[in-house]
């Protein structure tokens, strides 16, 4: 006997539909699964026959093959246990599937409980474009499955429950819609820096128009515990960003049944040890890496000069082009990597270049700084140097600004971007495009003259001229402007030289 059941699976960070189509006939029993399954999936025969025996059900003394449609497609993953397990019940008259349309995803224990699967949210959003009405999951990954509006998740904790539900005995209740609660988790916040005013207002900068940005100064000046602040006051996310962060943190298997979605920005900070596959990813079977996991966030990287160069070298693309495009001899994968470069560095190796401490010749000063390319540097918007603090300032008890009131004017410039380019224009001044610049972005006369004259002395190229008026155009909105002023413009010009990478 036939029996297709609906199922879904997961290619790069996009879920899609997949028929597991199950057939009991006649001859020597075997359990055969076909459609280019992967090791993972070519399991699942050992867990389904141990679950159907363990939850007291009868395994058909068959020749079962299961085929997973499109055939062309690899399959990889658990997720298709359960759709095999109910396929091969129905198949053999032990159960009967709904009359609507309805798919089964999980991975099965051998006592047929039901656990949780990566990757919930893409394939529950493409439930919903293959019409599916109703979807059956592994009840700690139901909470996820709600998010995909128009959708009835039933969360499923073992076979015996699922098998006395279809049999009408039993019924499982839809899982509620998923909201977040009241946040506990306390943030870190500016009001503990002392001093580092400059730093301060370059990071305001950057949060308010999703401007790329690059630290430099001595050990312990306060660069990373600057960037580690970054994150309380960037503006909150649309539920559209919140969707397209938390698809890719659920591939990876980070997010949670407590916490399915991601409501804060996310703050990526791997290690200079990171391979190229890690920050762009890859793999046989293509995995996000860093870049695409600080999507809609801020990607941080201390010690930039550390890295490898090739893997600094991977993100110039990404910069300009918010995707990640992975080539294998399978297929390629697309990847989003929308995200805020933040760096951090020492001005040579010991640290200390331009003090007496310094104990590098020019030759090491050269070569630590020659790791960094110039199309790399000429992707970042805004440079600030990070001095060190003396006694005084690190003693003296001030009352900086706390996160919340810098939060403030970033989401009030937040809120003039928005309103300036409409809901299907750049979401922020560091996405706009030529159409947006020169309509956005005009200068007077006096501002063209100063442009110019930077132009000239500072050796800016076309792109370093766009970062400019980017980052004046984010400025002026900090101070409520409607045009691009020339103290606007001057600020956005000093933000682009340092006096410790120019040699």
């Amino acid at each position: 006997m036939l029996c297709e059941v609906r199922s879904l699976g997961l290619a790069g960070i996009s879920g899609y539909e997949v028929r597991a189509e199950c057939d009991l006939s006649g001859g020597l029993p075997a359990f055969e699964i076909v459609g280019l399954p992967d090791a993972a999936v070519k399991e699942a025969r050992d867990r389904v026959r141990a679950a159907i025996k363990n939850c007291g059900f009868s395994f058909p003394v068959s020749r079962i093959t299961v085929n997973l449609a499109p055939a062309d497609r690899k399959k990889a993953g658990t997720v298709y246990d359960l759709p095999i397990l109910v396929g091969i019940l129905a198949a053999g008259e032990q159960l009967r599937l709904p009359a609507g349309p309805c798919a089964f995803v999980g991975e099965l224990s051998l006592s047929g409980k039901l656990r949780p699967i990566p990757g919930m949210l893409p394939m529950a959003l493409a439930a919903v474009r293959a019409g599916i009405r109703d979807l059956y999951v592994p009840a700690s990954s139901a909470a996820e499955a709600t998010l995909a509006v128009g959708l009835n998740v039933y969360p499923v904790e073992s076979v015996p429950q699922l098998v006395a539900h279809l049999r009408g005995e039993t019924p499982i209740l839809p899982a509620d819609p998923w909201t977040p609660g009241d946040s506990v988790e306390a943030e870190l916040d500016f009001a503990d820096v002392k001093g580092q005013e400059n730093g301060k207002r370059a990071l305001e900068i950057a949060a308010a128009g999703g401007h790329n940005l690059l630290m430099v100064g001595p050990p312990g000046s306060g660069k990373s515990m600057l960037a580690r602040r970054l994150p309380s006051i960037l503006p909150d996310m649309t539920r559209r960003e919140a969707l397209e962060c938390t698809e890719v943190h659920s591939v990876m298997g980070l997010t949670s049944e407590d916490q399915p979605l991601l409501t804060r920005r996310p703050f990526r900070s791997p290690h200079h040890t990171v391979s190229a596959m890690g920050m762009a990813g890859g793999g046989s079977n293509p995995r996000p890496g860093e870049i695409s996991l600080a999507h809609n966030g801020v990607l941080f990287l201390d010690e930039l000069p550390e890295f490898h160069k090739e893997v600094l070298e991977t993100l110039r693309q990404p910069l300009e082009d918010g995707i990640v495009q992975i080539s294998r001899v399978a297929g390629t994968a697309v990847f989003p990597a929308r995200f805020m470069l933040v760096c951090a560095m020492n001005p040579c190796k010991c640290g200390w270049y331009g003090t007496d401490r310094c104990r590098c010749s020019p030759q090491a000063v050269d070569k630590y700084l020659s790791r960094l390319s110039g199309p790399l540097l000429d992707r970042i918007d805004l440079y600030v140097e990070v001095p060190a603090l003396d006694f005084d300032q690190l003693s003296r008890r001030s009352d900086a600004e706390p996160s919340a009131v810098i939060k403030a004017r970033v989401n009030a410039a937040r809120a003039l971007q928005t309103a300036r380019f409409g809901p299907e224009g750049p979401d922020c001044n560091a996405h706009m495009g030529q159409t947006e610049l020169a309509q956005f972005c005009r200068l007077d006369e006096a501002g063209t003259a100063l442009i110019k004259g930077a132009f000239d002395r500072m050796g800016l190229t076309a792109r370093s001229y766009d970062r400019i008026l980017r980052v004046a155009r984010t400025i002026a909105d900090l101070d409520g402007a409607e045009n691009i002023g020339v103290d606007h413009l001057a600020e956005a010009i000093q933000y682009r030289e340092s006096s410790s990478l120019r040699r």
